[in-house]
């Protein structure tokens, strides 16, 4: 036995390990983030067993809905869950509420789980700031009042990449250990990237900004090579090649979707907080998207996120198209 490579292994920076020393940094705090977060792991794990042992779609969706209800409401630290799987807003029962409010998709683009393409659980945390009953109105808050947000992949590998605001980190299950282990510090998007990610399909329904920074990818007027295009169509493997590699994702508003199709609270928002923690920026054709104020639990939003420079250069088309009008 390599008794020197076992001592190396004990020393790991496990999730639970991060999150506690992340919560050290503030006296205040009373450990409730980390157990709500501890649930939200556990989640993630279950979730990946079932995804490797092959159930089929329609039981997963389910069946992660599910998991993460009883998870979340089991901590003691919630009081509003938003899933993308029910209407309405779960307000928690009194004897097990506590001041966070969790909005997630249990499990997007569970359509691809046939096909074997990576999917994955999306989730945003709010907090309420003082004890009155739930109510609607302490979801529907603009993204940057989130408290944390993040996602965990269920592909080749289980990956969970979660921000607190200050940065952001990726943690890969190891499942020997049954743990997540830290091992994607400090995750910083690259300044420019070199690949673009939309569905083309869309293409005669776009608006003239979308098409424009679109055909300049393929056909740049300044010299630079073309932009390579990769789109899975599982928001997770997207983001997360994104947040790796740089470049764009977006979900555009088209004549057929003219609020776009991805949902605000609980994959435009996550998604968006997480890019600029990690140096990037988020668009919605308008504004900064973490500024949204959702009217509605299920609302729909564009979206442009990615690296800063490429942002920038969609602003900008947006805002040449607005001084045309």
């Amino acid at each position: 036995m390599d008794h020197a490579a076992d001592a190396h292994r004990t020393d790991l920076m496990t999730i639970t390990r991060f999150v506690l020393n992340e919560q050290s940094k503030y006296p205040e705090s009373r450990g409730d983030f980390t157990i709500l977060l501890n649930h939200i792991v556990l989640g993630c794990k279950f979730v990946c067993s079932s995804v490797n042992k092959g159930e089929e779609q329609k039981k997963l969706d389910v069946l992660s809905n599910e998991v993460f209800i009883k998870a979340l409401v089991s901590s003691g630290r919630t009081c509003i869950l938003v899933s993308e799987e029910d209407e309405d807003a779960i307000i928690v029962e009194p004897s097990k509420r506590g001041r966070y409010c969790v909005v997630f998709d249990p499990l997007d683009g569970s359509s691809n789980i046939d096909c074997g393409v990576s999917i994955g659980t999306i989730f945003g945390i709010y907090m309420v700031k003082d004890d009155h009953e739930p109510t609607l109105a302490d979801v529907l808050q603009p993204g940057k009042q989130m408290v944390a947000a993040g996602y965990c992949m269920y592909g080749s590998s289980c990956t969970l990449v979660l921000s607190t605001g200050k940065g952001v980190n990726g943690f890969t299950l190891d499942p020997s250990l049954g743990e997540f282990i830290l091992t994607h510090p400090d995750i910083r998007i690259p300044k420019k990237g070199k690949i673009y990610s939309v569905n083309e399909g869309n293409a005669k329904n776009w608006d003239g900004p979308t098409a424009k920074y679109v055909e300049n990818c393929k056909f740049p007027k300044d010299g630079s090579p073309s932009k390579s295009l990769r789109y899975i169509g599982s928001m997770v493997a997207d983001v997360h090649r994104t947040l790796l590699y740089g470049g764009t994702f977006m979900y555009p508003a088209d004549k057929k979707s003219p609020s776009g199709k991805l949902r605000v609270l609980y994959e435009v928002f996550p998604m968006s907080f997480l890019m600029e923690n990690a140096g990037g920026q988020a668009f919605t054709g308008k504004q900064r998207a973490l500024d949204l104020v959702p009217t509605k639990i299920h609302d729909r939003s564009p979206i442009f996120l990615g690296s800063y420079d490429d942002i920038e250069e969609i602003k900008a088309l947006y805002a040449a198209e607005g001084k045309k009008e």
